[in-house]
């Protein structure tokens, strides 16, 4: 390892997955994003192929402590530009002391040999997450030469206010998921997404890994829409993360997913999939629901979700740096 002052570099292990949600933990009671994971959470971020921890990730240790983290996830596909992930973040007492900039000079300087080792000769473009409350991760990305590309929005609904009532347009009925419907939903996941910004396609290992093979989906509040011949054309799959209620002491329903064939979109079939879940989230004892879209989303995803009662709680701005 190198050692930086007190601080001892390295990759992060598969070990280290306790280690990283106290880190996650303290970084979140500083800057309220309203992001809580636990350790099984990590463990599940470790396992997913998207990520090489031993040349992907970056850890700073202080006396057997985990105070700064860097993590670059490759994508499944590039085309037409592999957009590479990147995340982390410094334990509040330890910023301002340059820490973030070796963390986000180590991402633009490892991001390419990952890359061509998935992706040879194709463009590369960075892609750095900052939370709208953390100016620091704004002005380290914005110092790199980094340039704001894309805006997302959580939003959020309290589940005892008064919910829409919306029917599923006629010839279409809306069903509980199950394991049998796992590859007409992941073909409806990658069609509706087909033109929506920064999406790849998912195979079947991918969606395993960062979706249905999770700690955290929850198969009883997911739902598809099939028309009369049983045929998927829309899906909302969503999340339950325990680290969330031992935070705030809320159950929330987290919808991850929600996707709708291109010729059924204009048709009411995403408000009818949202109401029916929105109803058995609140009979199953969830309090409160969210969700995270795009602003720019082409579809008018944000008009749905205000009509439907969610409103903007956070903002993320995704920092782009294309690399030679």
């Amino acid at each position: 390892m190198l050692r930086n002052m007190t601080l001892e570099w390295g990759p992060l292990t598969e070990r280290d997955n306790g280690a990283l949600a106290e880190l996650l933990a303290a970084m979140e009671a500083e800057d309220r994003t309203g992001e809580n994971y636990d350790a099984d959470d990590v463990a599940d971020d470790f396992a997913n192929p998207a990520y090489d921890l031993a040349r992907g990730t970056l850890a700073a240790w202080d006396d057997g402590r985990l105070v700064a983290y860097g993590m670059l996830m490759a994508r499944a596909e590039a085309d037409p530009v592999h957009q590479m992930g990147f995340w982390g973040g410094v334990h509040p007492a330890y910023r301002r002391r340059g820490i973030g900039r070796q963390v986000v000079d180590w991402g633009v300087r490892t991001a390419p040999t990952i890359h061509e080792s998935r992706f040879p000769g194709r463009p590369l473009e960075i892609h750095f997450f900052a939370h709208d409350r953390n100016a620091g991760a704004k002005a380290l990305a914005e110092t790199a030469g980094m340039t704001p590309a894309r805006w997302f929005c959580d939003m959020g609904r309290d589940l005892e206010a008064e919910l829409p009532r919306v029917d599923p347009p006629d010839g279409l009925k809306i069903v509980p998921y199950g394991d049998d419907l796992e590859d007409a939903v992941r073909e409806v996941r990658n069609a509706s997404f087909a033109d929506h910004w920064g999406s790849v396609r998912h195979t079947p290992e991918s969606w395993r890994s960062v979706m249905i093979g999770t700690k955290a989906f929850r198969p009883e509040i997911s739902f598809v829409a099939q028309d009369g011949s049983g045929t998927a054309v829309g899906v909302l799959l969503s999340l339950y993360h325990e680290a969330v209620t031992q935070a705030t002491g809320v159950r929330e329903a987290w919808i991850q997913i929600i996707g709708t064939l291109r010729e059924w979109r204009g048709r009411g079939v995403a408000s009818a999939l949202i109401a029916h879940a929105l109803a058995e989230f609140r009979a199953q004892g969830y309090r409160r629901t969210g969700l995270a879209v795009d602003v720019d989303n082409a579809t008018g995803a944000l008009g749905i979700y205000t009509r439907a009662g969610f409103e903007i709680e956070q903002r993320t701005t995704v920092y782009a740096l294309p690399l030679t």
